[in-house]
């Protein structure tokens, strides 16, 4: 069994970067991870999409750290809950996902997690899914852990009151979710969790359970949510999510994308770049420094992290190449246009755009050229030979 680290520096370097918020404090969390005592802790995902992102990313680089303290580290894959949908911060109802769905969704993520997580070695991370002991579960076992909290708990989340109020519904499927979750850290024995600032609702019932059925304390640590100081984060639709199947080039981009309130935060949650070149940065910028300058910097870091520094050149000199000349890059995918095929058509043909109605909205609203002029007419015809270009990453050549 592998010893933890109970250095003081390399706990204080844990405690100091990346974090939201300690439960119940960080004089507890610092005096646990101190003492010796070989903690067992976790994040848990619940696959709704095909691909882990940035944010994800941000919590496994932070789990790593106590990976490498020493301590057992486990993924949680969130197959039964996923199945009930997460309410956290939605304005309505998750879309129930099929247990066939779930599956198809994380059949990727250790793979993605090895980025960060060691899943092989003396101290390797477990892998487990809560379907184990969730799936088990009798419906009098479902009704013993809501004994443990009240309507108005549930009631006073903020996605719940805002629903009331604006007179939208709210299921009581929804109200068991964190229920579920907290019952994780219940079946694992678990001493800490970390995950997310936005998930603080559903660790803490997961601290509620431990405490009220086991009798034992559970520390929470939640991280620092990637975003402005408006409150402006990545998003899908901002068109600027990371995720961890993202080439260079796309990462890159959307790093340049972000907004330059992101660019100290992400030099904080997603390099390994010192407080104190931060700091300095973050003093540069104030002063009148151009921000952009210091975005290309982020963004060589981000790519680097996720693929090598001679990725993240060539990611560079590919994004100064397309956006500073205003040139196509080299290498861009094509399609064969057929006879009568509108723009709109190979548009879709291309998948640069997900229907012929997002086709023509990208159009309407000045986000498609045609040889580098802007295309206004959704009924132009497409041309043997030209390149059209979607926003400012995407190109396709008209063969």
């Amino acid at each position: 069994m592998t010893k933890p680290n109970t250095d003081a520096r390399e706990v204080k370097l844990f405690l100091e970067r990346g974090i939201a918020n300690f439960y119940p404090s960080d004089t507890a969390v610092e005096k646990a991870l101190r003492s010796g005592k070989r903690l067992k802790i976790y994040s848990g995902i619940d696959p709704t999409g095909p691909t882990l992102h940035l944010g994800h990313a941000i919590v496994f680089r932070k789990l790593a750290e106590l990976q490498r303290l020493g301590h057992e580290v486990i993924m949680l894959i969130g197959d039964f809950t996923a199945m009930i949908g997460d309410p956290t911060d939605k304005a309505a109802t998750r879309k129930k996902l099929t247990r066939k769905e779930v599956l198809a969704n994380c059949k990727n993520y250790k793979k993605q997690a090895s980025k960060f997580l060691s899943f092989s070695g003396a101290n390797a991370a477990k892998l487990v899914f809560n379907s184990t002991w969730l799936g088990k579960m009798s419906f009098g076992d479902v009704v013993e852990l809501t004994a443990h909290f009240t309507v108005q708990q549930m009631a006073e989340r903020d996605m719940f009151e805002k629903r009331m109020k604006d007179g939208k519904p709210v299921y009581i499927h929804e109200f068991l979710y964190p229920l579920m979750q907290g019952y994780d850290s219940v079946a694992m024995d678990i001493d800490m969790e970390i995950g997310g600032n936005d998930q603080t609702f559903n660790m803490l019932a997961g601290r509620t359970l431990l405490k009220e059925m086991k009798g034992k304390e559970k520390f929470v640590v939640t991280t620092v949510l990637l975003e402005d100081s408006s409150g402006k984060k990545m998003g899908k639709t901002e068109g600027n999510m990371i995720t961890l199947e993202d080439g260079p080039e796309e990462m890159y981009g959307k790093v340049m994308s972000w907004t330059d309130g992101m660019i100290i935060p992400g030099f904080r949650l997603c390099t390994d770049v010192s407080e104190s070149e931060i700091d300095r940065i973050e003093d540069l910028i104030k002063k009148g420094g151009n921000p952009v300058a210091y975005k290309h910097q982020l963004a060589k870091e981000v790519v680097t992290l996720f693929h090598s520094p001679k990725a993240a050149q060539a990611a560079a000199d590919h994004f100064l190449k397309v956006h500073k000349s205003h040139e196509a890059p080299e290498d861009m995918p094509a399609i064969t246009v057929k006879k009568g095929m509108t723009l709109v058509e190979a548009l879709v043909a291309s998948n640069l755009v997900s229907s012929k109605t997002d086709a023509r909205r990208q159009i309407e609203q000045g986000g498609v050229k045609a040889d580098g002029k802007v295309v206004k007419d959704v009924d132009a015809m497409a041309k043997k030979g030209s390149i059209i270009q979607k926003g400012k990453r995407h190109f396709v050549k008209l063969a």
